[in-house]
């Protein structure tokens, strides 16, 4: 499965839960705002789907939103839920 990561800056408050999630796609830039280091999840030296997922359930504002790279189709926060 391929993910397409997006961030919602403006609902990011740089609780930095999801660098501790998955650090080597997330990190925090000069503002403590949420930035993706690595757009291209499931490369040699990149976090897991896994710990994308968790990163992205782990923060408190749901400002990590996860898409099926190829569907488009939302995987987390799912449509609904």
């Amino acid at each position: 499965m391929g993910i397409k990561i997006k961030v919602d800056r403006d609902l990011c408050i740089g609780t930095g839960n999801c660098v501790d999630a998955a650090s080597k796609t997330f990190g925090l830039d000069e503002e403590n705002i949420c930035i993706v280091k690595n757009p291209t999840p499931g490369t040699e030296g990149s976090d897991s789907d896994e710990d994308i997922l968790e990163a992205a359930k782990s923060c408190p504002v749901t400002a990590i939103l996860l898409f099926d790279e190829e569907t488009g189709e939302p995987i987390y926060p799912k449509k609904g839920g």
